[in-house]
């Protein structure tokens, strides 16, 4: 497991424009191997401008050396915000890293990869959520879950065409089967929802391992009742924990504290721990 950033952290993001703002963002991350798996192939990324996971499949080795690729890649953009063009290239450099591990190996290997990314959107701060695999990305806005993110997957194929319903996706053989990945000699190609920045939204990124043992009520009770993203991380994983933790679980919570008109000469980050 590879963790990039800072797994608690609490910084300003200002910007000038037609109407300056300072944004005040906190967070933190956390993961676990589970209580079924030896080793742990999930590693995140938990730094502005970028909060993102990655779950790597192929084997222990193979799939760890996967989602590092990918978030030691994403970490290097250190700008205080960024686009999809820099993360499409930072993907791209992750795939050589990848397949080169995947050559070696029989199956092949890869990654799932999903985050949210500060961005400039219609010459603005916003959110750029994007997604490869089934991993996840949600927000809480009052007492109001979504989920932002598609999976990439055989049971979603099969949500979408009416043959099975989410319930029995659950229980579904091809849980596990994602239809995309960063790997395998494959173009990465993300798919993306943008969305503003706005006080008191709290955005949930995470591996399987969390979606598999907690159902949306669950996920929003603990996002709904937790007052610190540290908080929420520590009881989501706890609970991931208590009801199976069949799989490596990582979760990473990221809290727009405020966001104030008026501050700033460009756009840069300042932080504290």
């Amino acid at each position: 497991m590879t963790q990039i950033g800072r797994t608690s952290a609490r910084a300003n993001v200002t910007r000038d424009g037609a109407e300056p703002r300072r944004v005040t963002l906190s967070w933190a991350a956390l993961t676990d191997k589970g209580n079924k798996r030896a080793g742990n192939e999930d590693s995140s990324l938990s730094d502005v401008p970028l909060f993102v996971v990655a779950d790597g499949m192929g084997g222990h080795s193979a799939g760890d050396i996967a989602s590092a690729a990918v978030v030691e890649r994403l970490g290097a953009i250190t700008d205080a915000v960024t686009d999809a063009s820099a993360i499409e290239a930072a993907l791209a450099t992750a795939l050589l890293d990848i397949d080169k591990v995947g050559d070696e190996s029989v199956l092949g290997t890869g990654t799932t990869v999903t985050g949210v990314a500060l961005a400039e959107i219609d010459d603005d701060l916003g959110w750029l959520v994007f997604n490869i695999g089934d991993s996840r990305v949600y927000l809480l806005e009052g007492e109001v879950l979504r989920q932002l993110t598609v999976d990439h997957s055989v049971v979603q194929e099969l949500i979408d065409a009416g043959l099975i319903t989410r319930e029995q996706a659950e229980h579904h053989p091809d849980s596990n089967v994602i239809t995309r990945a960063v790997g395998f000699h494959e173009k990465p190609v993300p798919d993306y929802v943008t969305l503003p920045v706005v006080a008191g939204q709290r955005i949930l990124v995470c591996s399987d391992g969390l979606t598999k043992e907690l159902t949306d009520f669950g996920i929003r009770h603990y996002l709904s009742t937790t007052p610190t993203a540290e908080r929420a991380v520590a009881e989501l994983v706890a609970a991931s924990l208590a009801n199976g933790g069949r799989d490596n679980v990582t979760v990473v919570v990221v809290d727009v504290e405020s966001d104030e008109v008026g501050a700033g000469a460009s756009a840069r980050a300042s932080s504290g721990a």
